[in-house]
């Protein structure tokens, strides 16, 4: 059992019509047929939608997700037409919120990898691949892979765990065509995210995209390369061999995990809310990673 702690009542915008409720975002469509995308500040952790949530989250996400479309919009096209708010719209929706267009969406979690750890780190202590790839002997927990991999898995519903799959299971499920493009187009943005990260001193561990097809052309959707998506480590603490420190939700999973929140993993009971210290430590390293990958400060 996992899921919702608390699941949240969307909102009503006359104009909008709300689609789906997901783990962070609320996706509802317009009169003209567009997507309209609205970033929460909801946190998951462990596949729960925990009861507390972290101040600014939405914004965050959704202002460096914007920062980086721009970066990458030479490699391949974004899904964004405008960060206008929809009339009626509420006030607490500016800056969280991207009017985007509506496309046939590849069903499948796009995973670089360049750095092995997490899941990748789990399968190739057992088998020595990761999704079905061969990988050197002797890499550990933070090592810097030869080169990026593209390590798949398919999409699941709230609450449940992705599955890392094979390249060959995506080319069964989607084509030979489609697995192509999307494995080249994932190393690529991934080589483009990892080398402007670098610059800034954080190191771009793994990231997953989710893309769509506007009539044959392939379109990165949803979020990109934000603390939510990718795992970022500070490149002046790096050190393979142990658990790196993180720009991301490490300080909530470290929490849940402490006998200080007197919360059992395994027991499937919900997640007890997070102590303030823990959220505001959580927000300073959202805002810290926006703030250094983009060179602005945040406000």
């Amino acid at each position: 059992m996992s899921g919702f702690v608390e699941k949240p009542q969307p909102v009503e915008v006359p104009g909008l019509v709300h689609l789906h409720t997901g783990k962070v975002r609320e996706l509802y469509q317009n009169e003209a047929g567009d997507l309209v995308m609205v970033a929460s500040d909801r946190m998951s952790a462990f596949d729960w939608v925990l009861p507390t949530e972290i101040p600014d989250k939405g914004r965050v996400l959704t202002q460096l997700s914007l920062w980086w479309f721009d970066q990458l919009a030479d490699l391949v096209p974004h899904h964004v037409l405008s960060t206008d708010l929809p009339e009626h719209a509420p006030a607490d929706w500016a800056g969280r919120t991207v009017v985007c267009k509506s496309l046939r969406m590849v069903p499948v979690e796009c995973v670089a990898r360049g750095y092995l750890t997490g899941s990748g780190l789990a399968e190739y202590r057992q088998t020595r691949t990761v999704c079905g790839l061969a990988l050197p002997e002797g890499l550990v927990d933070g090592s810097e892979l030869p080169a990026p991999i593209f390590t798949p898995a398919t999409k699941a519903a709230v609450g449940e765990h992705d599955e890392n799959v094979s390249y060959e299971e995506v080319a069964r499920q989607v084509g030979a065509e489609t697995a192509t493009a999307l494995r080249q187009t994932t190393v690529a943005v991934y080589a483009r995210g990892r080398d402007i990260a670098r610059e800034r001193g954080i190191i771009l561990a793994d990231t997953k995209f989710e893309f769509g097809y506007e009539g044959d052309q392939l379109v990165l959707a949803d979020e990109v390369l934000t603390p939510d998506s990718s795992r970022f480590w500070p490149a002046d603490e790096w050190q393979p061999g142990r658990a790196q420190p993180s720009y991301d939700k490490q300080f909530v999973r470290d929490w849940l995990t402490s006998p200080e929140s007197g919360w059992d993993r395994a027991a499937d009971v919900p997640p007890p809310p997070l102590p303030e210290q823990v959220v505001a430590a959580t927000r300073a390293k959202y805002v810290e990673a926006y703030e250094r990958l983009t060179g602005t400060s945040w406000s």
